[in-house]
């Protein structure tokens, strides 16, 4: 079980790493081309604090566990990351965008994964 909680936790972190850099790196234009027209709604400091958060959240479900320091941050940073997925969907689901449902449910199937698995160890 261990091992599938690392592997799910580096997967959350990579992939909400490199959403998150995309976010605070690019202007909002960048952004919409590159991801699509949830980003159109928001003013640019609304996309930079998401990305803010994914990177936040991308380091916190990695680094408080393989440090040792304060654990107990891990599954909280995966909880959030469940509510930016949560989020995400509304969001998506408000503007029509359902082909990126599926990659949004698992995201937030792996977080909960995560945020159960390291509570109970």
């Amino acid at each position: 079980m261990n091992i599938a909680l690392w592997v799910a936790q580096f997967l959350l972190a990579a992939v909400y790493l490199g959403s998150g850099l995309v976010k605070l790196l690019r202007s909002r234009e960048q952004v919409i081309a590159s991801t699509g027209a949830w980003a159109e709604d928001y003013s640019d400091g609304a996309v930079k604090g998401i990305g803010a958060v994914e990177v936040l959240g991308a380091l916190g479900v990695v680094l408080p566990w393989l440090t040792g320091i304060a654990p107990v941050l891990t599954p909280i940073a995966a909880v959030g990351l469940v509510v930016v997925q949560v989020v995400a969907i509304r969001v998506h689901l408000r503007i029509g965008d359902t082909k990126t449902l599926p990659v949004n449910v698992v995201l937030l199937l792996l977080a909960a994964f995560v945020a159960i698995g390291r509570f109970a160890g």
